[in-house]
Parts: structure tokens; C-alpha cells; sequence
């Protein structure tokens, strides 16, 4: 049988969600085509030809651009049983098959796309997967994709890799959460270092850790990279750790950063403890600072991510938001777009759960896949389209993170209707290693993101 597997967008990484179903198919005789729509259009021609096409749904900006893919390729593929997996499918089951999918599966897809190939009827969605290792063949080279820029100015090689699935953690906010519901599963620790070993004879100098947690297993997490380490102590890592983790396994710093890690992504999401306990985050303002201080310490960066506009965000909240990451000296290691976005609440969030919460939602809209909502100030909407702006046109014209950051705490203030306190250099921070596409999560993804990746489509 002839498939064709397709990635939307996966945050300018060399898509696991296509290489590893790949590779399971591969074995069992099937001809594979796999085709990265952030760097590649789809085939003009012989779309006709094949009987199953695989579009693979791990985020939300890659949904968008499927919603958008799927009317002219259900007309040009009449024939071709269409499915869709991933994290963000099921929750857009109704929509998807309204635009002529056929099947829609979960991020435990791999058994049954197997069987659909096959031919079969498909079985349990979250059926315990035979994990093998990826097979990249067909995919660009990792040249292509996001690169790590280091302080000094030297740029490395990117691989991507996951050790573990699903999260064993219940944060409202997630768009894990309602398909795993607190479950997690380890990769063998083989088929990753053979998908590593394979990325790194590919040129590969830095790997990428894609799983939601890399500590919700520290002891798996542990003995892999000192395997890894053994085999290539010049390959430098970096993985998300959650803020209430990087506490709990503080005595793990130190060894992490043995083992070449350079820095760690964490879902800080706010400073204010009131949304952090609607989001069910498990950590406090207070313990984002002690987290900072304690990857420091350990000679590791920390590069926290935040949902600064939320339906609790009130103008003084952004405004103490900015003063955080200005105090901590965190401006050189946020990204500027984690100051603009805003909470996504796709169907079936666990944030349905919180009393009264819907009604302060508009009806569910296809068209973003979500529950719109307006802040209950006019200004914190109108605050956070401007800073969005702003990130969007300093990021066009290369302006940096300092001069971005500048203009967001000027426009903060004055929506808040105060003087706006100058800002000196020295607060912006050590600068620290950073993707070229930043992490992108849990947000209403940007008009100028879903224009970049449109394109390739």
C-alpha cells in the first residue's frame, strides 16, 4: 500500500510524528511519502495514488493549517482514506470529519494507522504502541530546521527527540490533559539513542528533548543521558521541565548539566498566584524566582514561557508581569512572543471544569478552533493586540529581545495609565542559548506565524 504522512508545522523541528509512524510502516512493506509542510508543498500531481494520507495534528497552529489543507485535498484525493492524529485531533473530531476525514485518532495513533494501511479496522486508540526507531528517510535535512544560537554567536545543529509520552500532571490549560489524562509513557531507551545516534551522523551537535516533561521519569530521564553522554560528550541537550519539578529534583541540576544540558524550557505561564491556581500549575510566583536561581546555580538557563493574557490578566498584572522578568534578569532568556500571547481554550480544556468558567466564553468557533473570550477590561485586549504587533514588527526587523522588551514595558505602562520607570542594560540578564523558533504552547498562535507556515502549503 502507498501512504502519504504529513506535518503542518512542529515548531521548526524535523517531525518525530511523521519518522516514527514511518518506520512502522516501512517494515511491513508499505510505501511511505512523508511531506514537512513548513519547508515543503505537497505534491501537485498523483495525490490520487495513494490510499491512506496521514496528517499529523500535535499542536494547534498545525490543525489551523489542516483546516485550511483539507478541502482541496479531500477533492484531489477522492480515493484516499484521510486521517488525522495527534494531541489536538480528537478534540476537533466533529469539525474534521465535517471537512472529509475519514478517521481521527489520538498521539497513540501508530497501531491503528498500521491496521488502516493494512486494510484492517482499527482498534483501541490508546492500545500500547511497539516503539521502533524513526526512520527519517525523505525528510529535509536537520539544516533546514530550527538551529540553536549560543551567546558567542556559534549556531549548532538541531536534532529532535522524544524519550517519554503523555504528562502525569493535570494543568488545566493543557491540550495534554484531556486525551492522556495523567497518563505517561517511557520510550525504550534503545530506540532513543539510535534515533539520536542517526541525527547525530546527520550533523546533528545539540538534541532537543520534545517530551512534555523530560523529569516525569528522572530515573529514565537519568540513565539515558549518561548513556548519551558516554557515546558523545560533545553533544549539548535541552529539554521542558516544569517549574515544581526543577524544585523537587534540585540535586539533578548539577548532573544535568554534566550531561551537557544547556538550558531548560519551563511553563511558568504567570507570576500571579490566583491564575496559577485556575491553570492548576502546581508552583507559585515565588517558585518560578527560586527555580531561576537554582538553574544558575547549576551553570543552566532557564527559559521560561508564559500565557500573559488570560481572562483573569488585569492591567496591573501585566505590568507586574514585565517587573518579574525584569527583577530576575530574565529579558535576555524570554522569548518576546511569550509576552504577547493569549490562553487558548480549544474544546474539551480542562478549564470547562472550573465553575462559571464557560460563561465567560463565546460559543465554540471553527475558525479558531476555540472558546473566544474578551477580558472583562476592554484595555487588556486592546493592550494585548498591541503588544502582539509590536513583537511581530520588532521580530521582522531583527530588533532583539532587549529592544523588544523596552517597547512592551512602554506600552504596558502607559495602558495602565502610568509613568513608564526607565530601564537600564544591566537588568536585561546573562544572554542564554536559544532555539531560532521559539516554544510555542497552550496560545492562539500569531498572524504572522500561521502566514509563514501557510506558505508551504
Amino acid at each position: 500500500m502507498k501512504a502519504l504522512l504529513i506535518s503542518p508545522y512542529e515548531l521548526g523541528r524535523q517531525p518525530h510524528s511523521l519518522a516514527h509512524p514511518a518506520a512502522l510502516l516501512r517494515t511491513r512493506g508499505h510505501e511511505v511519502v512523508l511531506v514537512d509542510l513548513s519547508l515543503a508543498a505537497l505534491p501537485r500531481t498523483g495525490l490520487e495514488d495513494f490510499s491512506v494520507i496521514g496528517i499529523a495534528l500535535g499542536m494547534h497552529t498545525a490543525t489551523r493549517i489542516a483546516v485550511n489543507l483539507l478541502p482541496e485535498l479531500r477533492r484531489k484525493a477522492k480515493k484516499a482514506r484521510i486521517v488525522c492524529y495527534g494531541v489536538y485531533a480528537p478534540p476537533n473530531r466533529a469539525l474534521l470529519k465535517g471537512l472529509g476525514v475519514d478517521v481521527v485518532l489520538g498521539p497513540e495513533f501508530e497501531n491503528d494507522l498500521l491496521a488502516l494501511v493494512a486494510g484492517e479496522k482499527p482498534g483501541a486508540d490508546l492500545a500500547k504502541v511497539t516503539f521502533v526507531v524513526p526512520d527519517r528517510t525523505g525528510l529535509p535535512p536537520l539544516t533546514r530546521y530550527a538551529h540553536l544560537k549560543l551567546p558567542g554567536g556559534e549556531r549548532k545543529t538541531v536534532g529532535f527527540i522524544e524519550a517519554s509520552r503523555g504528562c502525569k500532571y493535570l494543568c488545566r490549560h493543557c491540550p495534554l490533559v484531556p486525551v492522556y489524562e495523567g497518563r505517561f509513557r517511557a520510550i525504550p531507551r534503545d530506540v532513543v539513542i539510535a534515533d539520536a545516534k542517526q541525527q547525530i551522523a546527520q550533523g546533528a551537535t545539540h538534541l532537543s528533548f520534545g517530551d512534555p516533561d523530560f523529569l516525569n521519569g528522572p530515573t529514565h530521564a537519568l540513565r539515558l543521558l549518561a548513556l548519551m553522554h558516554d557515546q558523545w560528550p560533545h553533544v549539548t541537550f535541552d529539554a521542558t521541565i516544569k517549574i515544581s519539578h526543577i524544585l523537587a529534583h534540585q540535586d539533578l541540576l548539577p548532573q544535568l548539566r554534566e550531561y551537557g544540558c544547556l538550558f531548560i524550557t519551563s511553563a511558568a505561564e504567570s507570576f500571579d498566584d490566583a491564575v496559577l491556581g485556575h491553570l492548576d500549575k502546581g508552583h507559585t510566583g515565588e517558585d518560578i524566582g527560586r527555580a531561576v536561581a537554582l538553574a544558575r546555580a547549576a551553570h543552566i538557563a532557564l527559559a521560561p514561557t508564559f500565557v500573559p493574557f488570560t481572562p483573569w490578566t488585569t492591567l496591573d498584572n501585566y505590568v507586574d508581569l514585565l517587573r518579574h522578568v525584569r527583577d530576575l534578569g530574565l529579558i535576555n532568556s524570554v522569548a518576546p512572543i511569550q509576552l504577547a500571547i493569549r490562553l487558548l481554550i480549544p474544546e474539551d480544556s480542562y478549564l470547562l471544569h472550573i465553575p462559571g468558567f464557560r460563561d465567560r466564553l463565546q460559543p465554540f468557533e471553527d475558525a479558531i478552533l476555540g472558546y473566544p473570550w474578551a477580558s472583562a477590561d476592554p484595555r487588556v485586549d486592546a493592550l494585548q493586540a498591541r503588544a502582539q504587533a509590536w513583537v511581530e514588527r520588532a521580530d521582522g526587523e531583527e530588533r532583539g529581545r532587549w529592544e523588544t522588551f523596552v517597547g512592551l514595558w512602554r506600552l504596558a505602562h502607559e495602558a495602565a495609565g502610568r509613568e513608564v520607570p526607565a530601564l537600564t542594560a544591566d537588568c536585561a540578564g546573562p544572554r542564554s542559548p536559544q532555539l531560532s523558533e521559539p516554544w510555542y504552547c497552550c496560545a492562539e498562535p500569531t498572524t504572522a506565524q500561521l502566514a509563514r507556515c501557510a506558505v508551504g502549503a
